[in-house]
Formats: C-alpha cells, structure tokens, sequence
C-alpha cells in the first residue's frame, strides 16, 4: 500500500506537517510526503483541455503532483484555515486533481482523510467553526470524486501574532479575537502537537482506519 500525504502549510516543520507525518509514520506502509510550497503549482483554469488525455495542459508541477495522487493507493490531505476557510494551496492542489475525474473517476474507491490546523477548533461565540470548514472542503472533494473518506482531525493551530514580533497590542491582533479582550501575546500558550496526546491518538486512528479500508476487500 503506497500512501500519499500532502501539506499545504509553507511553515517548515509546521504542526501541519507534524501531524500528517506522525499518521503517515502510524500507517506502517509506503508513504511519501509532500509540501506544497516546494513546488510550483497555478491554479484550475476551467478551460476543459484535460477531457480526453486525463491530463492537464499546463505546464508545472500540478501535473506531476497529479500523477503521485493518481499512482497511490490512499491520499492523505493537510492544510489550515487562514480567513476561516481551506488555504490557497490546498484548494488548489484539490482543483488540480480534476483531470482525473474524466470518464473513469481515477481517484474513485480510495481511502482519504484530512487534517487542519486551525486557532479556532472548538465552537467560538464570535467566530466560524473554521477548523470543520477546512474539513469540509477537503471530505466534499473527497465524497465528489468516489472516494472513501475515513475521517478528519482538527489540529490546534498558532496564530500568526505570536511570531509576528510587534511591540504590545497590535489593533489588528487576532488574539484578542480569539482568546478574549484582556488577552496579550505574553499569555496565550503555544500550540505543540507533540505533547497532545488525544490528538496524536486521533491520528493514529485514523492511519488504522486507512489501512484498514484500503485491505477491507
């Protein structure tokens, strides 16, 4: 069983990247792992010259990113949720898989699951449940090509005014957004995959299950 596990985080060793690499490690198979931002990839242009050849004519990496989705055995797909909703290479990586779907549904009966990052996981009063938007997104394109979507995980997520080096209270910090009006950068705690054992757990159980569906027949 060959699996591949695709991160749309550009952060280098990112609790994205962390999380897909710890359930693609749990799986015990053939895995490959890749980051988006090492390629150069542009968007779907909807012009339809993808019909007849299942391939699609631009020239750049989504074609042979295509192609590693096309020869594994299950897909694994990792991204997070800036603006509450699935990331720009993420969604674009899905789009680009759309010349499989011609004629003969390439990607159809494989097992997929998801992971996002995201700094809202849980219900918020004031904000959407981005986390299980960007899940979503990733389990309706799932659903769309035939797929068999085993499950999702919502990985707890940094906000990026933590790292941002401003000075005090920028007006435009998120944190206060998130974490409540008095909230600083000195206070909130960082987010690390590592010690989240429940997380890492949810991982594991979901390489299980995409062993499992893959072996089921």
């Amino acid at each position: 069983m060959r699996i591949l596990g695709v991160s749309g985080s550009a952060i280098k060793e990112s609790n994205t990247d962390r999380a897909l690499k710890h359930l693609l490690e749990a799986t015990g198979m053939r895995t490959e792992f890749i980051k988006l931002s090492d390629y150069d990839i542009r968007p779907c242009t909807a012009c339809l010259g993808c019909i007849e050849s299942n391939q699609c004519i631009l020239k750049d990496d989504g074609v042979k990113l295509a192609e590693k989705a096309f020869k594994a055995d299950a897909l694994v797909v990792a991204g997070f949720t800036p603006y509450s909703t699935l990331d720009s290479r993420t969604k674009m990586f899905l789009e680009r898989l759309y010349p499989l779907r011609h004629r003969h549904g390439l990607m159809g009966q494989k097992p997929g699951a998801a992971i996002v990052t995201s700094c809202v996981v849980g219900e918020h009063p004031q904000l959407p449940p981005a986390g299980q938007l960007g899940l979503d997104a990733i389990r309706y394109f799932m659903m769309e090509e035939g797929m068999n979507y085993v499950g999702g995980a919502i990985v707890p997520g940094n906000v990026p005014c933590l790292r941002c080096g401003e000075n005090g209270q920028c007006q435009m910090s998120a944190i206060p957004m998130i974490h409540g009006p008095e909230a600083e950068v000195g206070e909130v705690e960082i987010n690390d995959i590592a010690s989240n054992a429940p997380l890492l757990s949810q991982l594991e159980e979901l390489a299980q299950a995409l062993v499992d569906d893959y072996y089921k027949g």
